[in-house]
């Protein structure tokens, strides 16, 4: 048994390396059950192995590190073994640009109707209903609707002259 043990041993120690990270390096958190990551994140199938980047603050011990945490993963303690993280290299991809998007109070976005590209009348149970097609401007481009001819002649009249 000793010596069974002894090999798988040394299989194990010829592809281990010897992590180290300093002080403010940051590094992703493993989601297992057995470090908690994955009971905090709520939904349980389509989590990510690894969440992050987090910068460590400082170590604790040979094999561990104190990681700064957000709000949202308060309930993990903040030190974690060694082979549960692995290391961030910053990448200028990975920042993702923002949207110049004004939301409004009620979270909608503000539309402006550009221009009219179609009419039609629908047949519904004996009425008639005039409908156009309309072309809105807005923060992601353009997008098309149909929407009641009489409400956007109300609306917005300059789109009929």
């Amino acid at each position: 048994m000793k010596i069974s043990q002894s090999m798988q041993k040394s299989y194990h120690d010829k592809r281990r390396k010897d992590l180290e990270f300093q002080e403010g390096d940051h590094v992703f958190l493993r989601v297992t059950p057995t470090t908690g990551v994955g009971r905090a994140l709520k939904a349980k199938k389509l989590t990510p192995r690894f969440i992050g980047p987090y910068q460590i603050t400082s170590r604790v011990g040979k094999v561990a590190y104190r990681v700064a945490l957000p709000p949202n993963l308060s309930n993990l303690h903040e030190v974690f073994h060694v082979s549960q993280l692995r290391k961030y290299i910053s990448d200028p991809s990975h920042v993702i640009q923002m949207d110049d998007i004004q939301v409004r109070d009620n979270l909608t976005v503000e539309t402006m109707p550009l221009r009219i590209e179609g009419h039609e009348t629908k047949s519904l149970r004996g009425k008639e209903i005039d409908l156009v097609k309309v072309v809105w401007i807005g923060a992601v481009g353009e997008s098309t609707t149909w929407e009641l001819e009489n409400r956007m002649r109300d609306s917005y009249p300059e789109l009929f002259k």
